[in-house]
This record gives C-alpha cells, sequence and structure tokens, in this order.
C-alpha cells in the first residue's frame, strides 16, 4: 500500500465530496484521474485530482457522476477511506439541503456546526470486527474549517443571499422527502437544515481523523411552509444549478486559504484518545483494512 494516508499536515491534500448538482470542479487546474479498490467495495466514482499552486485536491461525488447513487446506496466508507489513503485531511461537503427556519432561505448557504442524526440504515463506524474506536461527536464538524469556510464565504455569496454561520442539520434517511408532519417535529427540535447525507460521512471523517466541514446550499423550504410552494425535484435542481457556481467560487478561495495556512484540527488527532484495542488484539484482517488510520498509533 502507498504511504501518502501518512503525508505530515503540510502535504496533505483537500478533498471535496461533491453533492447533487455538483459533479466538477471549476478554475482549478486538473491533473490526474485515479481509481481506487478499498477494502470496503469501490468509491462513488473515481477521484479526480486537481491542483492550486502547493495544495492538490482530491473531488468525488457522492451520488456518482450521472448521479445514480440515492444517499442510502452511497458507499460512505469507501469514499472516505479512499480520500484518506490520499492524504486528504481535510473535506468540504457542498451538498442541497432544505431550510427549516423562515430566515433561512432558498438559495442562502448554511455552515453548519451540529447535527441530529435519524437515519437508519447507514455506516455507523469503521471500528468493528474486533476493533473498537469512540471518537468525540461533541463538535462533529472542524471548528476551525468552518471559520474560515464561513468568513470566506460571506465575502463570496452574491447580494440578496445570506451565509448563516452554526446551525442543526437533520440528518434524514431519504430517498423520499419528509412529511410535513416530520417537517414541523425537526423545526420544533430547533433545527435550522435538513439534508440526507452529511452526517454518515461527518462520522467517518473523524475516525479516520480528517477535518470536516459542510457548505449545505438550501434548494427549498421543506415541506413546513404553507405559503411557499412545496418541495419538488425540479425546484431542488433548478436553485443547484444557481448555488454550484456560488459553492466553486467559495471552495477555491478556501482552498487557497488552506494551501496557506494548512490549518490544524482536533480532528487529526481523533483516534488518540478515542481507539480502545490494543493494536496486538485486532485480528489481521481488521487491522489491513483500518492500517491507515492507526498506523501512527
Amino acid at each position: 500500500m502507498h504511504k501518502e494516508h501518512l503525508l505530515p499536515i503540510k502535504n496533505s491534500r483537500l478533498g471535496v465530496i461533491g453533492g447533487s448538482g455538483f459533479y466538477s470542479m471549476d478554475n482549478i487546474d486538473y491533473l490526474r484521474e485515479i481509481d481506487i479498490d478499498t477494502p470496503y467495495g469501490r468509491p462513488s466514482d473515481s477521484i479526480k485530482v486537481f491542483k492550486l499552486e502547493n495544495l492538490e485536491i482530491a473531488f468525488i461525488p457522492r451520488h456518482g457522476i450521472t448521479h445514480s447513487l440515492n444517499p442510502t446506496e452511497i458507499p460512505y466508507k469507501a469514499n472516505i477511506w479512499a480520500l484518506r489513503s490520499l492524504g486528504v485531511r481535510w473535506i468540504i461537503a457542498p451538498s442541497a439541503v432544505g431550510s427549516l427556519q423562515e430566515q433561512i432561505r432558498p438559495l442562502d448557504i448554511v455552515v453548519p456546526d451540529q447535527f441530529i442524526d435519524r437515519t437508519k440504515n447507514r455506516p455507523a463506524s469503521f471500528f468493528n470486527d474486533g476493533a473498537v474506536a469512540h471518537v468525540t461527536m461533541g463538535d462533529p464538524f472542524c471548528t476551525n474549517l468552518c471559520r474560515i469556510l464561513g468568513e470566506i464565504g460571506e465575502k463570496n455569496i452574491p447580494g440578496g443571499r445570506q451565509l448563516h454561520k452554526g446551525g442543526t442539520y437533520l440528518a434524514m434517511e431519504g430517498p423520499a422527502f419528509s412529511t410535513r408532519a416530520e417537517s414541523n417535529l425537526y423545526r420544533s427540535w430547533g433545527c435550522s437544515i435538513i439534508g440526507m447525507t452529511n452526517h454518515t460521512e461527518a462520522r467517518l471523517a473523524k475516525e479516520a481523523e480528517i477535518a470536516y466541514s459542510s457548505l449545505s446550499m438550501v434548494t427549498d423550504y421543506d415541506c413546513w411552509h404553507q405559503t411557499h410552494q412545496e418541495v419538488s425535484v425540479e425546484m431542488v435542481l433548478d436553485n443547484l444549478k444557481s448555488n454550484t457556481e456560488v459553492a466553486n467560487k467559495i471552495i477555491f478561495e478556501v482552498a487557497k486559504v488552506i494551501e496557506k495556512e494548512r490549518p490544524n484540527s482536533k480532528s487529526h488527532f481523533a483516534l488518540k484518545d478515542g481507539l480502545i484495542t490494543q493494536k496486538e488484539n485486532i485480528p489481521n484482517i481488521t487491522k489491513q483494512k483500518l492500517e491507515i488510520f492507526i498506523d501512527s498509533y
């Protein structure tokens, strides 16, 4: 196995996991395409590598380039393992979400800082089959990366739209949208936005010691808003087209900051106090799968 996962932070790569409508990177030099087999199967698609000055950026579309994977079918473990194997230590995850609050309007952008998980058919951890780790999820997103994303986003969002720093992302299973009763329940919990993918990625990224932040692009008011058009695929796609250009600009500017600062993150040491099973007690087949995460311990 290549040892890119052991690259020092100063040489590490940025990962971008593109969501609905976000299938490529613009305005950045393209280097190569990589196909990776992982212990958890094939990722959603091949990984395209771009370069911005001294920073390489690894991009993967979470639903596949033809959007053929629904939120439950996404090979989350394979995607995160593949990115970590390439030395990715930061991930920005643009994704489509619905708003659960009046003040968060369609075409706004949210950089959430909390989750509530309502999924039920997702991989919860890399650590099973004879290996146990408990990572802290009190702050599920990297606070440093969220700060950078929020500051850059505010400077690059078009007039008439707003970037919201912080908020709770309700992760639902999908692929169907919410019922009105569910939508109102989540509103009563104080949730800000609703989506189908980011929580699973964030949990696995934390175990892989990758800093993770979401660029949540609001496409609709979910179905709770009685005076607003009910959410539909057509509405989502129309608003996604408008948001994708903005997201590309923000990620480009964030990449420039990461290239210069190489920001530290508590996530980069998430397993330091979380790995419970001693290495010598982990079965060999499990140890081989986890090698890229536990090598340094």
